[in-house]
């Protein structure tokens, strides 16, 4: 039986440094949610030497645009979204110290660099189990750009949140490693 490694945000160099892709974790603390239009925002600010709406460091990203809250719940469904559209900004961020991020499907050469050279990991979400996941996010707040409806940036507090991780700091994928897996040689 494979252990499931239990993470509590802020995220520190302990807790990351000896994760390896395909590790199964359970995350419990504060992580924010922000998709391509509230990083594109962010970055925006770092060029115009503005400060940013949440302190990145030692945090995670969680890339979603939760629905709204049903009666008595916290959030509404709340699925990862494509990482690869927040390809663009990740690396920028990750200069600023982000070290975690949340999402579903492969990553840039650029953002497995940036990993591999601030320390930071990628963390996938189960597709097509956003329903199941919302129930692991206590609390919700929007914190900044509400104008975004969905994709504002929200600080969630969740509890025992279910990841695989992805790209280790190291730069070991789990999209290649698989493909070599299952790939048959002529």
């Amino acid at each position: 039986m494979t252990k499931i490694k239990q993470l509590t945000t802020p995220l520190t160099l302990e807790q990351i440094k000896d994760l390896k892709a395909g590790d199964q974790v359970s995350i419990t603390g504060v992580i924010y949610s922000a998709r391509d239009a509230a990083h594109k925002n962010m970055v925006d600010a770092l060029k115009e030497n503005k400060p940013l709406p949440i302190d990145v460091t030692n945090q995670i990203i969680y890339y979603a645009g939760p629905t709204p809250a049903k009666p008595g719940k916290a959030i509404g469904s709340c699925g990862p979204t494509t990482s690869g559209r927040m390809d663009a900004y990740s690396p920028t961020l990750m200069e600023h110290g982000l070290k975690g991020m949340i999402g579903k499907g492969p990553r840039s050469k650029e953002v497995i660099e940036s990993m591999k050279k601030n320390g930071a990991v990628y963390f996938a979400a189960i597709g097509g189990a956003a329903a199941l996941i919302a129930d692991t996010i206590k609390k919700v707040d929007i914190v900044a750009y509400p104008e975004l409806g969905p994709e504002a940036i929200r600080r969630m507090e969740v509890e025992n949140y279910p990841c695989i991780v992805a790209i280790d700091r190291e730069g070991n994928d789990l999209y290649e490693m698989g493909v070599k897996q299952y790939r048959v040689e002529d």
